[in-house]
């Protein structure tokens, strides 16, 4: 083969920096379009998501929460009150991870037509990136188009002297440990910390929760924490707000936390679940004019700001931190791409087919603790904060009959955050058992600006728990 030879099998329309998610997604999208596509990964195909956080956490966390609900039925009940199979549990998380394993990924990859790059990418450039492999060798890959950095986020831990010799865990290590520690120190009240809190103490261990601030999920409703707080306690987990961290070591293996308040706490393992920082402080940024080690500044069709080639798709972003949101900005990103490439006109407008809006109104997720938090859109504080003339609609989801239903001693609670002016919702909130499924019925409300008068229309089934619409239509009507 001729050097121009090599040259040329090394361009592509499209190159995708990281393999998650998110750059399997814009490579399926660009693909699909016609472009060639090449993805460079220097870990498993499948991403963070698929090996040591979304699929994993769940694995963990479905028997917990099943047990718990189990534990509220009259006639199962007395089955279910013995300890969680441990090494049962942790088997079937091995399997929905395929053992750390990505055949499976790489064939998928590998059916729709893109071509795999195995090694770390690094931008060389403008539209260009070298891909070092494992063994040394390098190759220089050239995007007649775009170049979409997918390479997602890394673990925060946090500046205390010697943390490094105590080998705290962090998401990683929480997901794909091979045995319940007897007792953990978990440092953190968002979702990680929230849920392997969770998980953890169902599957055996003693677990600590160390929060700095008041309350857990406090980027959701306050009753969101409040309520996972209280079940958390009532399940064993030592919950401490308002507690900081002073100290961390490692004593012949025990490791020992010194709190703010001078508390001495001693822990197998501890997890640090405090934060994320963008894994861009080794993609070559410098090259482009872009400082290493930042966010990247998107518009709404995922083009980093002051670049026409440039793509930002997924946490790298900080729009939203989560997985379905970085596929959607992915889907968004590749119709954008193969516009711009095709000569098409990009429709930019809000909710637009190049428009990642979503990612401004209509964000859902869902927190799996027992009781789950579920939540899309604008909170009551943010909507405010916004200047929306809003008011709040709430109800006690135990006094839906589906919900009684579901488990005897049903605690949750929903909110409804309405827009006066035009009367739709700008966002909506569930807590409780089993409220994950609902969450996606807000969505469709909240992206499509459904009318509340439309909302009546839309008849929830008896008797389920998704009857709480009903109940929340018929308050806002009443008062």
């Amino acid at each position: 083969m001729t050097e121009t030879e090599d040259i040329a099998n090394s361009t592509y329309d499209v190159v995708v920096l990281g393999a998650g998610p998110v750059g399997e997604n814009v490579a399926d999208r660009t693909r699909a379009a016609g472009l060639s596509t090449a993805v460079v990964e220097s870990e498993l195909i499948g991403g963070e998501c698929s090996y040591w956080a979304c699929i994993p956490s769940k694995a963990l966390l479905r028997p917990a929460i099943a047990q718990a609900e189990a534990r509220r039925l009259p006639g199962l009940s007395a089955s279910v009150q013995g300890p969680l199979d441990a090494a049962a549990v942790l088997a079937r998380r091995d399997y929905w991870t395929s053992d750390w394993k990505d055949d499976g990924q790489v064939g998928w990859l590998e059916s729709i037509g893109a071509e795999i790059h195995r090694g770390h990418g690094r931008l060389s450039g403008e539209r260009t990136v070298t891909v070092t492999a494992p063994d040394g060798t390098q190759k220089v890959l050239t995007a007649r188009h775009a170049v979409a950095v997918c390479t997602g986020t890394r673990a925060v831990l946090p500046d205390l002297p010697g943390l490094e010799k105590v080998k705290p865990w962090t998401s990683r290590e929480a997901t794909s440990a091979k045995a319940a520690p007897g007792r953990l120190v978990v440092v953190g009240g968002g979702v990680v910390a929230t849920e392997m809190a969770t998980a953890w103490q169902a599957l055996g261990s003693r677990v600590t929760l160390l929060v700095r601030g008041k309350g857990l999920l406090n980027r959701m409703e306050p009753f969101a924490g409040e309520l996972v707080a209280e079940a958390l306690t009532e399940a064993g987990v030592d919950v401490r707000t308002g507690t900081s961290v002073e100290s961390v070591t490692r004593e012949n293996g025990t490791v020992v936390v010194v709190t703010g308040t001078g508390d001495r706490i001693e822990a197998d393992e501890i997890l640090f679940a405090t934060g994320r920082a963008p894994h861009t402080d080794d993609i070559g940024l410098d090259t482009v004019g872009r400082e290493p080690g930042s966010w990247l500044e998107v518009d709404d069709s995922l083009l980093v700001t002051g670049s026409d080639w440039l793509y930002a798709v997924g946490d790298v972003n900080h729009r939203a931190l989560l997985t379905h949101q970085g596929k959607y900005q992915a889907r968004i990103a590749g119709a954008a791409i193969a516009a711009r490439a095709s000569g098409s006109p990009v429709q930019s407008d809000p909710w637009g087919p190049h428009a990642a809006t979503a990612d401004h109104d209509a964000v859902p997720q869902v927190v799996f603790t027992d009781p789950e938090a579920a939540a899309v859109g604008l909170s009551l504080a943010e909507a405010e904060q916004a200047g929306h003339r809003v008011r709040a609609v709430d109800y006690d989801l135990g006094s839906v009959s589906g919900a009684g239903l579901y488990g005897d001693g049903y605690r949750g609670r929903a909110r409804m955050v309405v827009d006066l002016e035009r009367e739709i919702l700008l966002g909506v909130t569930f807590v409780g058992p089993g409220v994950g499924e609902l969450i996606h019925s807000a969505t469709i409300a909240v992206a499509g600006q459904v009318p509340i008068s439309r909302l009546w229309h839309a008849v929830p089934a008896f008797p389920t728990i998704s009857e709480v619409w009903l109940r929340l239509l018929e308050a806002y009507r009443d008062n």
